[in-house]
């Protein structure tokens, strides 16, 4: 599946004042996703939209009849989406009636659902907003043994005494401006908490929501999402979770908690970035795989995401262009599914100082800001580069959902048979096949910044392994010994190139 994330207030063709207000910048709707910018999505061959910032979180903008909150607790003048302050509203910023907030989103559920699309919004079990207390009481937080001190930086005046702990693990009355001073951690030892989050998720499921990003689930008990999820999909057999998990070590833990999908942050991902810039051999990538046996399905990669740079920013690959083995790799080795950020499909790079956010290669989820490349592609004014570019992740979603024998082929590493020699390297080239139905392709991924040509070996063994007879004589011109065949590859720079291998072919 591919999953799109959309951080709605910032979609839209707004031209935005660094750290600008709601009334100076404004904010992307529900009803900017209008059934043609959907369609638009399907061309992508997305099967889920992850609607960021959904929830009512906490602002510095006055909303009338919700409760302002206190700006100094407030990360930017829009605020993080993360810190919840009202569990069972919609961000009344994304709403063109503010009466009508609920129903609009409603709308777009509904929008989304007809043009075959699922709905996936962020549950944030371990924090909230650090003043929501209309639906909380002190049982469900951790009370500490003195008064609040906020960092001096921020000039606040707020009042906490007893203090809580803040919604990162500090369990001390002195957070620092980099902790989440904006938000108190929830107290799962109290099963009041666990009635109340799952109350939570059943207010969106009868909503129509359809599945739940997670935030943070390492730092909640796996027990109570196991639990959670049994009772929801006793009626809602089809909700689906994913987990935000970062440490390897926990992947198992939380797939057996009941998870559908898996982050594969400190796998793939990382391994993928430090490739991309130059920091780990393409190699690298053979024992990520080997070490998620059989999770591999239940994975979720990613090159981006709100919390992680930009892939074509200057901290990563630099260009969107840079960044398409990558893409290459993380589309086609295996079956896992795959998350797409708005904006990635275009080379956005997150060059921009938002406001609360400075130049970070990431787009600010604090700021009222907008994508320079989003608004581009809403007006027609694309520059040639992320033409190019969103052609080519079409046409990768798509032979990555559609052709059977990477939607639902195998997967056999190439790496073991291909040391470094004249005619490959193994630090900036990574090499697989997958094979589905009797029919097999070679695929070829060049993180370097030239093109080369390369000779991939293909051993029996892996003929077999996709249950083709080596003996062909198709796949198995003049070999000696273990070797079924080698395959000549000329890849661009930056690129991939695939080659059908199937016996059919000579």
């Amino acid at each position: 599946m591919i999953i799109y994330q959309l951080l709605l207030r910032a979609f839209g063709n707004r031209p935005c004042v660094p750290g600008g207000s709601y009334a100076e910048n404004g904010s992307g709707k529900f009803n900017d996703i209008t059934d043609e910018m959907l369609l638009k999505l399907k061309m992508l061959s997305v099967g889920a939209v992850w609607y960021t910032g959904v929830i009512s979180h906490a602002t510095r903008t006055h909303w009338r009849t919700i409760p302002d909150c206190d700006p100094s607790l407030v990360k930017g003048e829009a605020g993080s989406p993360y810190a919840i302050r009202n569990w069972f509203d919609v961000d009344p910023a994304l709403a063109v009636n503010f009466d009508n907030r609920m129903a609009e989103f409603e709308a777009l559920i509904e929008r989304t659902h007809r043009n075959g699309m699922k709905v996936i919004i962020d549950f944030v079990p371990n924090h909230v907003y650090r003043e929501y207390r209309s639906y909380f009481s002190n049982d469900n937080f951790y009370l500490l043994d003195g008064p609040l001190h906020l960092p001096e930086s921020l000039h606040s005046g707020y009042v906490e005494n007893p203090a809580l702990a803040t919604g990162n693990d500090v369990f001390h009355c002195h957070p620092s401006v980099n902790d989440w001073y904006d938000t108190v951690k929830l107290n799962y030892g109290n099963r009041s908490t666990w009635s109340k989050m799952l109350s939570v998720l059943k207010f969106w499921v009868e909503k129509g929501v359809d599945g739940f990003r997670c935030d943070m689930v390492e730092m909640v008990p796996a027990e109570f999402f196991s639990w959670a999820f049994r009772v929801l999909k006793t009626g809602h057999p089809d909700l689906f979770f994913i987990a935000e998990v970062y440490g390897k070590g926990n992947y198992r833990r939380y797939a057996d908690a009941g998870f559908d999908l898996l982050y594969d942050k400190s796998g793939f991902y990382d391994t993928l970035r430090g490739i991309v810039r130059g920091e780990r051999p393409a190699s690298a990538l053979t024992a990520e795989w080997q070490f998620l046996g059989d999770l591999q399905p239940r994975m979720l990669n990613f090159l981006e995401n709100h919390d992680e740079q930009r892939l074509a920013s200057d901290w990563f690959a630099g260009s969107g262009k840079a960044g398409l083995p990558a893409l290459a790799v993380s589309l086609l080795f295996n079956n896992s599914s795959f998350m797409l950020y708005a904006g990635q499909e275009f080379g956005e790079r997150g060059m921009e100082a938002e406001g609360f956010s400075g130049v970070d290669g990431r787009t600010s989820i604090f700021d009222y800001c907008s994508i320079p490349s989003i608004r581009r592609f809403l007006t027609g004014h694309l520059t040639v580069s992320e033409t190019v570019l969103y052609k080519e992740y079409c046409r990768l979603m798509r032979i990555a959902t559609a052709d059977a024998i990477f939607s639902k082929g195998r997967t056999f590493d190439l790496m073991y048979v291909n040391p470094a020699s004249d005619h490959f390297d193994p630090t900036r080239q990574f090499a697989w096949m997958r094979g589905y139905a009797g029919s097999a392709m070679a695929i070829v991924a060049n993180f370097a910044d030239h093109p080369v040509d390369v000779d991939v070996a293909i051993p029996k063994e892996a003929f077999e392994f996709f249950g083709i007879n080596p003996d062909t004589p198709a796949v198995n011109p003049g070999s000696t010994g273990n070797l079924s065949r080698t395959v000549h590859f000329h890849v661009g720079a930056h690129d991939y190139t695939r080659i059908d291998v199937s016996p059919h072919r000579s």
